[in-house]
């Protein structure tokens, strides 16, 4: 096969898509860290399925056009760093095939070696041992066998491509030690390799299809649970559309269920010429709402929690879906963007005069997209931005450079108690520059620290680990597991505080009390000289999360 025209390529995109989303329950499994966050495979496959939904659905039939629009939608659904970067290799792949109608061999080989380039330079420290180190080996090698042998078969370049992404896959525990201690291969260059495997089924003529099971896992976030006997999950949204001219013109009633395949199920979608009325259960209203609006505006909408978790999702999805737009605020030279999970955690940021609390966090990354939507509410001179997880900040880096129009600073908070500690420090009288002086100090002074729950047996840094025991986790690294909560918390707390410490934040969770908070400050107070603030966070995923300043 000497040439790729549009609508293989679609095919190898449908393909890629089904593959990652098969895969995507595999792929979360092998986080490093033995914490309820191994959202790699579902942060890749949402990013990945926005970007191809939106590919196939063109009509366009140049490789070059289809391309642009996937990587538009890959941008635009980005979540988590795994996810970000993804979008990037495939903008990659895009600019270097972007006035082509069809693709041979080298082009192709070519586009792959760009992808890799553009992914490299989106990351400020790139780390080898992970999706980029895939990618970018197994392209190089791709190209020089291509170029050397002069290959001119599309199928033989996209074998090449998927061999050396397995044998580089296999080396990135030789080049991260944490991989090789828990028995793991790098996450996200899994899911490179899945989506390339199923790209590479379709050229071979025996595309990769859609399973049953993988259907509803992909809807399904590590962190929620079944609702008892019903086997039900998350949130029953029900909306009736009104369609737009263009939407009614193009609207297909299997298309979109199958869109709403992707993030749930028990779907339900009957049109009558321009009105649609639509029943899904997921996990992520919120998808399913974007998915509406392109359609047209909303007469009717309702979000019910059917699994009472992370009750922040169903506030923010009914702040935010209007059928009439409101109106812009007065414009002010300030405004503030924050990342929470938990509505006590979310108060605690709009107590500090922040304008839009995007919900989410560890488990939950929002997308590239969701933060331009906060964007775009603003009407201010300066934009901060406190994404308050390291494996959000991407996203919100992405977001700010699609908005080059408005000024955005994402300032560097990877925890809460840092991005709380900044915003503390924020004035709104100051100038830039000296706020964002203060708000910089503010992060680099505070100790973060956070009490989960181990998802599996592991060893990290010779610590052992047992499935259920809760762990402290000052940083990035775990310093101690045991069965009680308390216990841990303690440790942890005698770990971060030193005789410099002046304030503790506790911010206690969704299975913490206040009375174990309190018992938490009593044991601060008599071991340190530091002040206690108690909050209740209402967080879900961490017991408790403390910052030490």
């Amino acid at each position: 096969m000497e040439r790729i025209n549009g609508k293989l390529f679609k095919e190898m995109l449908r393909s890629g898509m089904n593959s990652l989303t098969n895969d995507q329950a595999r792929i979360d499994a092998l986080n490093v860290f033995p914490v309820p966050d191994g959202d790699t495979g579902t942060n890749m496959c949402l990013t990945f399925t926005n970007g191809a939904k939106e590919a196939l659905k063109t009509n366009d039939e140049a490789v070059g056009a289809i391309a642009k629009v996937l990587s538009r939608g890959l941008l635009m659904g980005a979540r988590g760093n795994s996810g970000v970067i993804t979008s990037q290799i495939f903008r990659g792949f895009y600019q270097a095939i972007a006035d082509l109608e069809d693709m041979d061999a080298m082009q192709f080989a070519s586009a792959l070696v760009n992808g890799s380039r553009v992914a490299y330079k989106a990351v400020m420290r790139p780390v080898e041992g992970t999706i980029l180190t895939v990618v970018r080996e197994a392209a190089d090698y791709t190209y020089a066998y291509c170029a050397t042998g002069e290959v001119t078969d599309c199928i033989e370049v996209m074998r090449k491509m998927v061999e050396e992404s397995k044998i580089s896959l296999d080396t990135t525990p030789d080049l991260l030690p944490v991989l090789k201690e828990v028995g793991v291969v790098d996450s996200g260059g899994a899911g490179l390799l899945s989506i390339f495997d199923g790209m590479l089924k379709a050229l071979e003529g025996n595309p990769v299809e859609l399973d049953a099971s993988a259907t509803k896992a992909s809807s399904e976030p590590s962190s929620q649970a079944k609702i008892e006997g019903e086997g039900e999950f998350g949130f029953c949204t029900e909306f009736i559309l009104q369609l737009s001219e263009q939407g009614a013109k193009n609207f297909s009633e299997n298309n979109f269920k199958e869109e709403l395949a992707t993030i749930g199920n028990s779907i339900v979608c009957v049109q009558d010429e321009d009105i649609v009325k639509v029943h899904v259960h997921t996990l992520t209203p919120a998808v399913a709402i974007k998915m509406g609006k392109r359609q047209g505006r909303f007469m009717k909408l309702k979000v019910e929690n059917m699994s009472d978790q992370h009750e922040e999702i169903l506030s923010k999805e009914n702040d935010a879906v209007e059928v009439k737009a409101a109106p812009k605020a007065e414009r002010k030279k300030y405004g503030l963007i924050s990342v929470a999970a938990g509505d006590g955690i979310a108060n605690m940021f709009k107590d500090l005069r922040v304008d839009e609390v995007i919900s989410g966090g560890q488990t939950m990354n929002p997308s590239t997209e969701d933060f331009i939507s906060a964007i775009e509410k603003m009407n201010c001179d300066h934009i901060f931005i406190f994404p308050n997880n390291s494996n959000i900040v991407m996203a919100a880096q992405q977001a700010a450079t699609v908005m080059e129009d408005q000024d955005v600073h994402v300032l560097p908070a990877k925890t809460i108690p840092q991005g709380i500690s900044a915003c503390v420090m924020f004035n709104p009288d100051a100038e830039l520059e000296d706020n964002l002086s203060e708000m910089t100090a503010a992060i680099e002074n505070v100790k973060s620290g956070e009490v989960t729950y181990a998802i599996k047996d592991t060893t990290y840094e010779g610590l052992p680990i047992k499935a259920g025991q809760y762990m402290g986790i000052l940083g990035k690294a775990i310093v101690d597991a045991q069965p009680d909560m308390m216990d841990v918390t303690k440790k942890l707390l005698s770990d971060m505080l030193d005789e410099d410490s002046e304030l503790v934040t506790l911010i206690y969770g969704e299975d913490a009390t206040e009375e174990q908070a309190e018992e938490l400050a009593a044991y601060i107070e008599d071991n340190s000289d530091a002040e206690v603030e108690i909050h209740e966070g209402k967080q879900p995923v961490y017991s408790f999360i403390i910052g030490v300043e």
